[in-house]
């Protein structure tokens, strides 16, 4: 289970927070890269957004884990199809990250930044 988590940690990592802005603290990752193709990007990454609920329930997280998850996925897909406005709620709301630490916080796991 922890190493599924670990994954799913790395996973978000990339999806929400690999690349740093230079002379920034602002972070961004493949979601707000990809979500910028025009016609299917963003629905492309709520997807694959959507793989962290499928492993949650994998873990057996209980309804309202997944709920939540499934509530952070909407929002920032809804967020998503405004254009501009999308692009800073993929930096600012990372979604994936929010999912991961719902599981962590469910399993008693210690947040690593």
């Amino acid at each position: 289970m922890f190493q599924r988590i670990e994954r799913l940690r790395r996973l978000a990592w990339l999806l929400d927070a690999a690349i740093r802005l230079p002379g920034t603290k602002i972070r961004l990752g493949a979601d707000s890269v990809v979500g910028l193709l025009p016609g299917g990007g963003s629905l492309l990454m709520a997807a694959v957004s959507l793989y962290f609920v499928w492993e949650a329930w994998r873990l057996r997280a209980p309804r309202n884990v997944l709920a939540q998850m499934v509530f952070n996925i909407v929002v920032e897909g809804v967020l998503d199809v405004v254009p501009v406005l999308g692009d800073i709620a993929d930096i600012a709301f990372k979604a994936n990250l929010r999912n991961v630490r719902l599981l962590e916080d469910h399993f008693g796991m210690p947040h690593r930044p």
